[in-house]
């Protein structure tokens, strides 16, 4: 990902899905189209041309190096300049809290997740990996464009802002089961990191809950519990 600078203003999107979302869902954002050499004239690329027309968009179909650049497989045929955007949260809706959350690939998942159940707003906070680098973009398969994201320095910064709602810290100290609680909205579901969880002070936020597991597994990947949290909440 040589190509690629986290404090540039713009990223890429790789791969036909998340080209296409990118275009439908924020096409103002939007600033050029590669295509591979490889990429057959089929109904595909006919689609993305037209798109591209329709948004008056730049199609380059001559640069080899961005593919070898940005992708590790072969099988990347369309990659998408965009501008990043990072905004408000609606302060009347559920909302997902990642704190801390540092691998991409986890974190391209979460946001398909959060899509899948019908969550639109996403609220990181730092030290957080990059929401709009190209590996979390590609294993979001494009839903990251379907979101609204926040970062926030510290987590007291998103109480703050995002209104009056009821807080459900996810952790293994809880003693509330994720079944018995209420779960009317509006919401907001806090996961943290990867490696350590929630620390102490988020026993004394909101209702912390916990998901109840078999004595043989100590605890689950950080994209699984998010999954299950939010299946639980919007079913």
């Amino acid at each position: 990902m040589g190509i690629y600078d986290k404090k540039n203003a713009s990223s890429f999107a790789l791969g036909a899905q998340s080209v296409f979302y990118l275009l439908e869902q924020r096409p103002m954002d939007a600033i050029r189209i590669y295509v591979s050499p490889k990429q057959s004239r089929d109904e595909t690329y006919e689609k993305l041309i037209a798109l591209a027309k329709a948004h008056h968009l730049p199609v380059i179909e001559n640069n080899e190096k961005i593919f070898k650049a940005l992708s590790e497989k072969d099988n990347v045929m369309m990659i998408a300049e965009f501008q990043k955007r990072f905004s408000p949260l609606d302060s009347k809706a559920n909302h997902l809290v990642l704190v801390n959350p540092m691998n991409m690939g986890n974190l391209g998942t979460i946001f398909r997740s959060a899509v899948a159940f019908g969550i639109e707003d996403v609220a990181l906070i730092e030290p957080c990996a990059d929401p709009y680098d190209p590996k979390v973009i590609r294993s979001s398969m494009g839903a990251a464009f379907f979101l609204r994201i926040h970062k926030y320095k510290t987590f007291e910064e998103y109480e703050i802002e995002a209104g009056n709602r009821r807080v459900f810290p996810f952790m293994l100290q809880a003693s509330t089961s994720i079944e018995k609680v209420d779960k009317q909205g509006p919401w907001s579901l806090v996961f943290g990191n990867e490696a350590k969880g929630l620390d102490a002070s988020y026993l004394g936020k909101g209702t912390p809950v916990l998901i109840p597991l078999t004595r043989n597994v100590d605890s689950l990947n950080l994209d699984n519990a998010v999954a299950i949290g939010l299946y639980e909440f919007t079913k």
